[in-house]
């Protein structure tokens, strides 16, 4: 995460007018990774100091694939307290079950066994157990301060959304249909084990999902406008051909070590705050999609495949540059002809997100054409009314965008 002071959640400060030049930022990022088979061991050394732990994860998955018995091996000794149930899209109302526990019980460490869902439930759960406000929603739906969070460490088991290496989550509120971001440098995990040989057991669709959120995680940094950020453009380009070239591996060889921690390395790259260091960013495809979500419970991912052709066609113009960037650098596209370069750069990436199996309209998912409105009209309840790295992402330009997703 780039930056020390806490911010609204893919709602940055841009600068008003395009520059040419790299801007300002400072990097901070304090977590420590131990990637590699047979690294659960270092929990005990992480958790010196701990005694009450709150284990927390999904809905049962590690304790199919053997992970929960080696996590609990290495918590002997603890006062271990577990909440599991923890879904796709963390909710709210369970997460604050899992708070009151917490409290109750005075944890002092989190251990979040799972994914991207699980950490980022458990970055929630660690906030509020400390927040001082009425309502820890505040925190989401009205950027409220926190100054203490409980510490936390996560085992990872799905690669997909970088918080692992990052102090931001996403909390779904069932009640009220809201799906809203938050995070804080208090938030970053203190460690994460990271073993590729946990992709061995997940279902194709996952390591889809996991991959294409990935994918759109680095696009949302990178195909924007340039500022002669050579090293960050050369490294989105790069992490994007590691993904497109090493998922066909891995789905062809589930048990391919090296492709899947290829998969795995670069999904935690993807959203740690290097690829945004001193660039502009986008974020509109998410904030839409998580609307899309909300309302219709389509999974993150696939609603993110729905939305990203239709923005990067939309806002072709003021993303050229770095459109012709991402088709020659990753999709190996001749750029003489600029649009036709576009055209092609555009239907490759949506052909891609096809041969992962995920399907890329709206109709695909049964949403009619009337869900349109919905969306935008809640886009704009919230005050998402400027997206984009030009703040010039309208609701009205929404509505363009998603009509072309029918």
């Amino acid at each position: 995460m780039a930056g020390l002071k806490r911010k609204a959640p893919f709602l940055k400060k841009k600068t008003k007018h395009k520059i040419n030049t790299m801007k300002n930022f400072t990097f901070y990022n304090p977590v420590r990774i131990h990637f590699g088979q047979d690294q659960y061991d270092k929990i005990s050394e992480e958790l010196l100091g701990y005694n009450n732990i709150l284990l927390t994860y999904g809905m049962g998955s590690i304790k199919q694939n053997g992970i929960y018995d080696k996590v609990k091996e290495q918590l002997q000794g603890k006062n271990i307290i577990e909440f599991g149930g923890i879904g796709a899209n963390p909710e709210y109302e369970t997460l604050m079950q899992a708070v009151e526990i917490g409290k109750k019980e005075n944890i002092d460490f989190i251990l979040a066994g799972g994914g991207g869902s699980v950490i980022d439930g458990s970055k929630f759960i660690a906030a509020a157990i400390k927040y001082q406000g009425n309502d820890p929603w505040d925190m989401l739906a009205k950027y409220a301060k926190f100054n203490d969070a409980v510490k936390l460490g996560t085992v990872l088991t799905i690669p997909a959304t970088g918080s692992e290496m990052n102090g931001g989550a996403v909390i779904t509120r069932v009640s009220t249909k809201d799906k809203l971001a938050f995070g804080s440098p208090l938030l970053m995990p203190v460690f994460s084990i990271l073993n590729p040989e946990v992709m061995y057991s997940l279902p194709d669709v996952q390591i889809s999902n996991g991959i294409i959120d990935a994918f759109i995680h680095i696009t949302e940094q990178y195909i924007t406008y340039p500022v002669n950020g050579a090293v960050q453009d050369a490294y989105s380009a790069s992490l994007l051909k590691v993904l497109i070239e090493e998922v066909p591996k891995v789905l062809e060889d589930r048990k391919n070590y090296d492709a899947n921690a290829n998969l795995m390395w670069a999904a935690t790259m993807a959203l740690n705050g290097l690829l945004s260091a001193g660039v502009p960013e986008d974020w509109s495809t998410h904030l839409i999609g998580h609307e899309i979500t909300a309302q219709y419970g389509v999974d993150h991912a696939q609603t993110l495949a729905i939305v990203l052709p239709g923005v990067i066609n939309i806002m072709k113009d003021e993303k050229e540059d770095k459109l012709l960037h991402f088709a020659k650098n990753v999709w190996n596209i001749d750029i003489s002809d600029k649009d036709s370069a576009i055209k092609n750069a555009i239907e490759k990436t949506e052909e891609f997100f096809h041969n992962l199996n995920i399907k890329t309209l709206l109709s695909d998912y049964k949403i009619p054409e009337s869900a349109i409105d919905i969306i935008c009209n809640k886009l704009e309840e919230r005050k998402y009314v400027k997206l984009g790295e030009n703040k010039n992402i309208s609701p009205d330009i929404v509505k363009k965008i998603l009509k072309t997703r029918i």
